[in-house]
């Protein structure tokens, strides 16, 4: 599917200002796309992809290190069935923790300058010289 995205582009956007945001609201007119840009797509799916990686590399390091000292106080050696809850009480943690933080490291939306991406968005930018996408989850 994002490999789709790579080869046919994604939708970019002029960056408005707030005045513009909304205006746009007011008239409930919808921005109109530039077009297609395949840097854009390999940026989005290249952040996608780190993003995800964040997410998941605190939840595969963090809970099986506490375990390991866990497993080493007296209370977990005499209960030794608490193991699993606690185990998955760790990951849920964590989780909990992670997701967040990983997905806030790359907006959904993500302005870049128009000079970065393809040439035919150069003189296109908006605010300040810059396009958006919207870069995904």
């Amino acid at each position: 599917m994002r490999g789709e995205e790579i080869r046919k582009g994604i939708d970019v956007y002029p960056l408005l200002s707030e005045e513009e945001k909304s205006r746009k609201g007011e008239d409930g007119v919808e921005t109109k796309s530039l077009g297609k840009s395949k840097k854009a797509a390999t940026l989005a799916v290249g952040e996608t992809a780190l993003s995800r990686v964040l997410n998941s590399t605190p939840i595969m390091v963090l809970p099986p290190l506490i375990l390991v000292r866990l497993q080493q106080m007296e209370w977990l050696r005499r209960h030794p069935r608490l193991t699993l809850p606690v185990n998955l009480g760790l990951i849920l943690t964590t989780s909990i923790l992670a997701l967040p933080l990983a997905l806030a490291a790359f907006p959904q939306r993500q302005a870049v300058q128009a000079q970065s991406l393809e040439k035919e968005f150069w003189d296109k930018g908006g605010k300040e010289g810059k396009v958006e996408f919207n870069r995904g989850i």
